[in-house]
């Protein structure tokens, strides 16, 4: 049962308005699929307006925050849980553990990165939760072409490209995210101490 999503995004808006209405949409898709949102906790680009759009629908934005970048004035003090945390490295653990499910909406290297580890975890059997991209107008095409050229040159194995769910429209994500089954077999599990 998927409850809580975490969404990784930009803390800019990106250079067409197409990025900030979507993460406006995301965020209302959530609210009526009556899911929680769980973010880095900014109040600055596509982070802040999707927050904000789950809070001025009535829904719960619960965010994740290094003492750093509080201090800095780009938190979001509104929200209806914000956990303020030490470094980067809990800001991660700690929306990992709070969350159902990961999407990532378009961003820089530091959703990239955020994205990749996550999807890493579910490769490796980590977690078994449900990892992928809302593709807005095709930002994500070249993620995509670069990851077939991975499994092309056997540097991933073609199920594991699987294992990403990618959908442009928000109230279709949410229903992917839902219907999705975790591989029933993992190859990294029978070293997984080892790992």
């Amino acid at each position: 049962m998927i409850k809580t999503i975490c969404v990784y995004c930009g803390s800019a808006l990106g250079t067409r308005p197409v990025y900030a209405d979507a993460a406006k949409a995301f965020g209302r898709a959530l609210v009526e699929a009556d899911m929680s949102l769980v973010y880095g906790g900014g109040r600055v680009g596509l982070m802040g307006l999707i927050a904000d759009e789950v809070l001025a629908r009535g829904g719960r934005a619960v965010g994740v925050i290094p003492e750093l970048l509080l201090s800095k004035e780009v938190g979001h003090t509104n929200l209806t849980e914000l956990h303020i945390v030490p470094d980067m490295h809990e800001r991660k653990k700690k929306m990992a553990e709070l969350s159902d499910a990961f999407v990532a909406m378009p961003g820089g290297i530091g959703t990239f990165e955020e994205l990749f580890e996550v999807f890493t975890w579910a490769l490796l059997g980590y977690h078994q939760k449900p990892v992928a991209l809302l593709d807005v107008v095709g930002y994500y095409d070249p993620l995509l072409a670069m990851l077939q050229h991975t499994v092309e040159e056997g540097f991933m194995q073609r199920a594991y490209l699987g294992m990403l769910q990618v959908s442009a429209e928000p109230a279709e994500m949410i229903e992917k995210l839902k219907r999705y089954v975790p591989a029933r077999y993992d190859r990294w599990a029978e070293k997984h101490n080892a790992v």
